[in-house]
Formats: C-alpha cells, sequence, structure tokens
C-alpha cells in the first residue's frame, strides 16, 4: 500500500503566485480544489482565494496553497506546479490518483 501523503508544491508555482501577488497588489491564497463533472468524471477547480477553517495550508515564502479536506483525499501524493508553454501557462496537476485525463489537463477520472 502507498504512503498517503498530502500534496506537493513546486517552488515555480509558489514564486508563480508572488508574482501574481505583486502584479495584483493583493496577496491571495491558489485554491485546488476538486469537483464532479469534466470530461472524464471529476475535474480541477483552481481560483485565488481565502483559507476557509478546514483548509490544509501549504505555505512557503508567504505564499499559501489551499486544499479543502473534500478534495483532499483525490489530491494525494499529487504535485501542484506552474507550467509555460507554448499553449498558455497555467498551474497543473501531476496526479498518481487519476487513471486518466483528458487533453486540457483540468478533468481526470479515477
Amino acid at each position: 500500500m502507498d504512503l498517503q501523503l498530502p500534496p506537493r508544491v513546486t517552488d515555480r508555482a509558489f514564486a508563480r503566485l508572488a508574482e501574481i501577488a505583486e502584479m495584483t497588489g493583493e496577496a491571495k491564497a491558489l485554491r485546488v480544489a476538486v469537483e464532479g463533472g469534466g470530461c472524464s468524471g471529476f475535474q480541477y477547480d483552481i481560483r485565488l482565494d481565502d483559507p476557509a477553517g478546514e483548509d490544509l495550508v501549504l505555505e512557503k515564502g508567504g505564499q499559501k496553497v489551499l486544499v479543502d479536506p473534500v478534495s483532499l483525499p483525490f489530491l494525494q501524493n499529487a504535485v501542484i506546479d506552474f507550467t509555460e508553454e507554448l499553449i498558455g501557462a497555467r498551474f497543473v496537476i501531476e496526479n498518481p490518483n487519476a487513471s486518466s485525463s483528458c487533453g486540457c489537463g483540468t478533468s481526470f477520472s479515477i
């Protein structure tokens, strides 16, 4: 049985959050949630938000990433990263729990 660990956030993702805070003048946390829907059964909801009472807070350099308790089991051992490609720049989730995902990268199945 694999050891279940909370998601990990890369330095690149924390750095991008710091850049967003500097550009907007407002330090918001990045919320990563899992919701039902999408073309594969589940989809990621990634947005700037404020912490709530029961959130897991992953923090580095004053920047925060939030995961709610319902989404946490779906994100065990996942890596939250930021990537810049020809198609655009975005936060991405590398999720070992997903058995398949769609091309958009925001929808997956377990």
